[in-house]
């Protein structure tokens, strides 16, 4: 789909470049939410943003959401659960079209070129998870597997194309956003040196995608030595798998270096 900024009109176009400048200097969880909560909601108003980041090429996501209401934690729970939440199946989706996604106010199913609207209202039953007015988009990786997602909803006008292009112009300065409060949160997560010398060893080869007996014949200690290194670095670096160490494991050892 073909943007240009000069859609928004003069005045949006203003709020737009103040929304660029700021997202530039976001590094942290709070700034990433007063951003949103700030001019960004002049530009493209919303309630509940739900943000998924892949650990592995398009698998493996982890959620948070950045709410202006009280949004409860069971509702990010099944809105994002594997397979049958709304949030997953909306993703599983944009792996296919890589277009804006968009649910609720009315609008029949179907491919509208800019913008695709995969299901009826009455198909998904959004209430349960307390959401409506969806307009959700994502950001692939260099592999072609979908890096980071994000799903508005609450959204207070329609679900519309002028959104769906809207979407797709910020999405470069979200995504970006956001990567850099994942990557500042896992430097604070780990503190230099709480990870030892071995394990550093161990989580360079599980970077490269050696599996424990590999590890263990390149280093000379037994697969069961690094197992217990792995659940160490999984603990250490608040990993949920290998995978997810592997995506950390680049902002520690470049820390780690500098």
């Amino acid at each position: 789909m073909t943007t240009n900024k000069s859609d928004l009109g003069p005045e949006k176009v203003t709020m737009f470049m103040e929304i660029v400048e700021v997202s530039l200097r976001v590094t942290r969880r709070d700034q990433l939410f007063s951003w949103l909560q700030g001019s960004f909601q002049y530009l493209f108003p919303h309630e509940v943003m739900i943000c998924g980041i892949s650990a592995s090429a398009g698998e493996d996501f982890s959620f948070e959401s950045f709410s202006s209401i009280r949004y409860p934690e069971s509702c990010i729970r099944a809105a994002t659960s594997m397979g049958d939440g709304v949030v997953w199946r909306i993703m599983s989706l944009w792996q296919n079209a890589h277009r804006p996604v968009m649910l609720g106010g009315g609008l029949p199913p179907g491919d509208y070129g800019s913008y695709l609207v995969p299901f009826a209202d009455e198909e998904v039953n959004l209430m349960e998870v307390e959401l409506h007015n969806i307009v959700a988009h994502g950001m692939a990786g260099q592999n072609g597997g979908m890096s980071t997602f994000f799903c508005f909803s609450r959204v207070l006008q329609p679900p519309s194309k002028a959104q769906a292009r809207l979407l797709e112009l910020l999405m470069p300065y979200l995504h970006s956003a956001v990567v850099r409060v994942a990557g500042h949160s896992d430097g604070a997560r780990v503190q230099r040196g709480a990870i030892t010398g071995r394990e550093c060893e161990v989580l360079k080869l599980l970077k490269t995608g050696k599996t424990n007996w590999e590890i263990a014949s390149i280093l000379g200690i037994s697969p069961n030595t690094v197992k217990n290194h792995v659940r160490s670095i999984l603990r250490k670096l608040n990993a949920q798998n290998r995978s997810h160490a592997a995506v950390k494991a680049n902002n520690f050892l470049e820390a780690k270096n500098s």
